[in-house]
């Protein structure tokens, strides 16, 4: 089956140096960019973190810290990467709750303000979650009929990516409305229609500290938890210097930035 695409589609994955996405960084970006008429772009870069990468992250990656030495860093990749993915839509295994939010995380970090609000992200685990419930080994099983281990490396960037491509060209033709009886468990060949079934919360900011509720931006954490945004930011200034000071995401401060700026022209 051939992707219905408006626009590429950037199918990626991450690996870094751990899960923080304020203090880990990137250490491999590989992507395949589809684009509207079936041509398919890759892309694989080892990236400098610019700090040790942990012993538990080099067994479990086989990415070591001589690889990526002489690697370029992502601010010297970030310009190339945000010209390739500009008016593109995004998908990968899990990416929504890590691999987006890192990545828009090191774009900021480089001074590149990517704005992923405009793009359709398609979550591939989402995506089998809701209908089978698994992991990418055992999707990769299900929807190709092989054992991911005799066509890949795990916990590669590049490997995954290629296997993560498969499985949703497989999820896509197992659920089509030939093939299943229940209207619920059909997929359209939509980015749009993908990108909302992927949708697993109300996060303003990928970090999930700011949700909306109700119509409404509220807080997500903290003393503040529930209260309206805007109502804790007239009451309670010194909670913005609090968190633009504070040991939160960069996305998460751009967000409030973005958010007490249009308060402030509201006045």
């Amino acid at each position: 089956m051939k992707l219905n695409l408006k626009r590429p589609l950037v199918i990626f994955d991450l690996e870094t140096t751990g899960l923080d996405l304020v203090n880990d960084r990137i250490i491999q970006i590989s992507y395949i960019k589809v684009m509207p008429n079936g041509e398919e772009l890759r892309g694989n870069y080892m990236v400098n973190p610019l700090k040790p990468i942990p012993t538990v992250v080099e067994e479990l990656t086989h990415i070591t810290n001589d690889m990526v030495k002489d690697a370029p860093t992502f601010k010297q990749l970030a310009q190339k990467l945000n010209e390739e993915f500009s008016n593109c839509d995004f998908a990968g295994f899990n990416s929504n709750h890590f691999d987006i939010p890192m990545l828009a995380e090191e774009f900021l970090r480089a001074g590149i303000d990517f704005d992923f609000s405009k793009s359709q992200l398609v979550d591939v685990q989402t995506i089998f979650h809701k209908m089978e419930r698994r992991n990418l080994t055992a999707a990769y099983k299900f929807y190709c009929g092989r054992k991911m281990e005799d066509d890949f490396q795990a916990h590669r960037a590049d490997e995954d990516t290629e296997a993560t491509y498969r499985v949703l060209m497989g999820q896509l033709d197992m659920y089509t409305p030939e093939r299943q009886e229940e209207e619920d468990r059909v997929l359209q060949n939509d980015i749009q229609f993908l990108g909302e079934f992927s949708k697993q919360n109300n996060n303003i900011d990928f970090a999930g500290r700011i949700v909306m509720d109700e119509g409404v931006e509220k807080f997500n954490f903290g003393k503040y938890k529930g209260r309206p945004v805007s109502d804790v930011l007239r009451q309670d200034p010194g909670y913005f210097n609090w968190i633009m000071t504070g040991d939160f995401t960069m996305n998460t401060k751009q967000v409030l930035t973005r958010i007490r700026l249009r308060e402030y022209q509201r006045k």
